[in-house]
This record gives C-alpha cells, structure tokens and sequence, in this order.
C-alpha cells in the first residue's frame, strides 16, 4: 500500500500552522493535510505563562475568528464548549489571560486529527519525478525515522530565543532567557540580587512578576535596556491600523531598501511595553515608596550590556550608557535576559537551498500572499518568517488568521474565505488616497509643487 501524498503539510504546530489547521478542518473533505511538531504535545511559550499576563490582542484575534466567526474553533465557542462564556461576559475585556490562550490552543489541538506530535522534521527536498515534497522526519523519544510526501507546504516553525553571543556560557539557572522564566523562578527568588536585561513585553512582565514578590523575597531588582526609555508599546485604535492587510500589502510594494529602514525604526508598534503593565508596575512602585521608603529597585535606560563575566558568587555585567557615553560595572546574582526572538533559516531546508531564491542579505525572497520565492511546482506558506518582506504585522495573531484565509484559498482554487481589502479607514499608498480623496490628483514629473501659503 503506497504512502498518502498530503495536499498540505505544516512544519511546526503553533498558532499559527494550528490556525491553517482549524480553518482547513472545515474543508477537509477536499484537502488532505497533515501537520508535523517534535515536541511530543503542544507547548505554547511555557516559561512565560505568568499569572495576570494577558495577550496584547484583543480575543477576536484568535485562530479563526476573522476569517470565519462561525468556525467551531472560536474562542467564543472554546469557552462555551469549557462552560466559562458567562465567567468571561462577566470578566467584560476584550482581552485574553494568556494561560487561558494556551488552553484554548491545546483545547483545539485535541479536537485536530491533522496534528501529530513527536515528528522532528529533518529535511525537505523536492522529487521533480512526483513533483512532491518528500519530509524526513524523526521520533526524537526512538530516534525512529519516516517520510511524507506532500504537494504543499507550510513552515510554521516559529522563533527561538536569541542571546548575543558576549552574553553566552553561564550556568543557565543564574543566565537565563525570559522564554525559561517560570522554570527558573524558584532559583530567582532565592538570589539576593536579580536583574532583568531589555526593554519588550516579555522583560517587563519578568520585572512586574518580580517586583510583585520582592517583598516576601527581600532581593535587590534592577532593569536596564539600551533603548532611550520604558516606552509603552503604540496601542491607539489609529496607530493598530499599521496591523492590517492593507499596510502589509503597502510595505511589501516599497523597495526592500526602503524596508530595511523602516522596519527596524517602528519597534514601538511591537516591541514596547503594554501600558496596562507599565501603569501596574508604577502604580506597585508607588505604594511602595509610601511613608518615605526607598524601593529596593533600579531602573536603568540607554544602557547596553555588553559583556557578563562570572565572579565568585555573582556576574559582573559590563554596561555602557551610550547617551552620555559612560560606562560602568554592575553585579547581580542571576541575570534574566529580554533580548529578543531570533527566525533563522532552519537546517532541514539545506537539502532545498538551490531551489530557494534568496535576497542579497541571505534571507528569503517572499511572494506578495506570503508564500516562499521558491523554483518548484509546489508552494511553500510561510508564517512569521517575512517580517522583512511584510512588516511589523507578520508576527500578529490576527493577521495570521488572514494569511490562514488565502493559504486555503489558494489550496482550493477558490474563495472559500473572504480576502479583505478595506479594513481601515486610513490609506498609506498614495493610489489608495487618491481614489478617496476627491480634491486630491497625481502631479506630473515636470510639474513643479504648488507654493505653500505663508
């Protein structure tokens, strides 16, 4: 008996491939995938589902919902299947405790049969014979091997913690990333001095966690950053419009040079901190300083760490304040580092890398509806690897459901979900103005610019 050949196969189950999943669930009679993780069950940012946390989107933003409200796989419909929709119309947020997320993601998990676990994919090539995908995969608990064979695919592998190389070779239970936080917790709070290194979401709900238990604990708590302050991450109703098809659609169209500068320069629409966490954080920090107490706590900005170097019982943290251009040294007992998230090419790719079209920089060549530059008969779907490409909204949950919708489309030939094209009610091409804006018309190049009115 031959092997199926998969109409789609996912690398990686996260929300994500788990959305691709879900929205594919109600078309299965008419595509067969198959979606592949090597952890052995779902895991969903494990070390940092702290109590209190929410996400930074609003519910509606789950795996489906935008695409298709009367999906089974709604969050509305999690929570009426779990018996909570009356605990949650009484808890009156748009927002979502992210331990209850990653219980709405194993919830629709079990509910998959596509999704199979304990699947290490080693490596992709194409058969120009089948015009096939052919996947290698391992049992990472037999080291047992297999092979899929599938027309499509879909790379949701997702991102790994990123620490800057100076920064390595220490004892993770004093040296850690915040992706291992609620692991590490317990050998935190025996430390007589912790500090938290970076300025995202993630280093401040480590600092908030903290600063909550501080007093129970009696440690000394410091938070540097390098960026120019503890800014809140840009949460205004226009501001969210940069999240939106449209603005996707517009950042892909400029040139990738002009995409190079720009993205790294909007940090704020997704870097910064909730100012839902800021507020709290200010607010514990003030009732604290109550009756003229000084909080056993530092909070420093512009400051670069730049090297750790292990002493007898703590870590010296070389630091340098590139503002007024001064360094100096701090010690702490266990360092916790908010330095980001890193997507680099995986390794299972290699048998594949002839066949992919690259940039100049080494990154890949990205489709306008997101699918991989790449010379063969099938498509390869990529979620959140073309942040280059796409801008800041990649990695959004929301738009990741709207990418799900023309991944199945174009799986099925048809429109089967609604592609939309007006969502907003700001433009950013100048097309897009022109066809709003009735006083508004294209100059030609020799025409000179109307003189302002002084």
């Amino acid at each position: 008996m031959s092997e199926p050949v998969h109409d789609v196969l996912g690398v990686g189950i996260g929300p994500f491939n788990l959305g691709l999943a879900a929205l594919l669930d109600g078309v299965e009679a008419a595509l067969d995938a198959v979606f592949l993780e090597r952890d052995a069950e779902f895991h969903w940012h494990e070390g940092m589902l702290l109590d209190g946390a929410t996400l930074e989107v609003p519910f509606l933003a789950d795996l489906v919902t935008l695409a298709d409200p009367t999906n089974p796989y709604s969050y509305l419909n999690y929570l009426r299947e779990t018996g909570r929709i009356y605990e949650f119309y009484f808890y009156e947020t748009f927002q979502t405790p992210r331990k209850e997320y990653d219980d709405y993601l194993r919830w629709v998990t079990d509910r998959l049969d596509s999704c199979q676990f304990s699947r290490e994919v080693t490596a992709v090539r194409w058969d120009d014979d089948a015009d096939q995908f052919v996947v290698t995969t391992r049992d990472p608990r037999t080291d047992e091997r297999d092979e899929y064979r599938a027309r499509n695919l879909s790379l949701g592998i997702g991102s790994r913690p990123q620490v800057p190389e100076p920064l390595q070779g220490h004892p993770d239970s004093d040296v850690f990333h915040t992706a291992r936080y609620r692991h590490r917790r317990d050998r935190v709070l025996d430390a007589e001095s912790v500090t938290v290194v970076g300025s995202g979401q993630s280093a401040a709900e480590v600092f908030q966690d903290l600063l909550q238990r501080q007093a129970d604990h009696d440690y000394r708590l410091d938070w540097l950053t390098r960026s120019d302050g503890f800014f809140p991450m840009e949460y205004s109703k226009l501001g969210l419009q940069h999240f939106t098809p449209e603005y996707e659609r517009y950042v892909y169209d400029l040139p990738q040079g002009r995409k190079d500068e720009l993205i790294p320069d909007q940090d704020i629409l997704y870097k910064g901190v909730d100012p839902g966490t800021s507020a709290e954080i200010y607010d514990l920090l003030y009732r604290r300083s109550i009756g003229d107490r000084e909080p056993d706590v530092g909070l420093f900005a512009m400051t670069e760490v730049g090297d750790i170097e292990a002493l007898d019982d703590t870590y010296a943290l070389d630091c340098h304040q590139w503002q007024a251009e001064e360094s100096f040294v701090h010690e702490s007992e266990v360092v916790v580092l908010g330095t980001g998230y890193e997507r680099p090419v995986p390794e299972f790719l290699d048998p594949l890398a002839e066949r992919i079209n690259w940039d100049d920089r080494g990154r890949f060549e990205v489709l306008a509806d997101h699918r991989l530059d790449v010379d063969v008969a099938g498509d390869v779907f990529l979620q959140n690897a073309e942040l280059h490409t796409h801008g800041v909204g990649v990695p959004d949950l929301g738009l990741g459901c709207d990418r799900n919708a023309t991944f199945v489309n174009r799986l099925l030939g048809e429109t089967r979900y609604p592609e939309d094209t007006d969502t907003v009610f700001q433009d950013f091409a100048v097309e897009q103005f022109l066809n709003h804006a009735p006083g508004a018309s294209r100059r030609g190049p020799e025409q000179p610019p109307k003189p302002t009115q002084q």
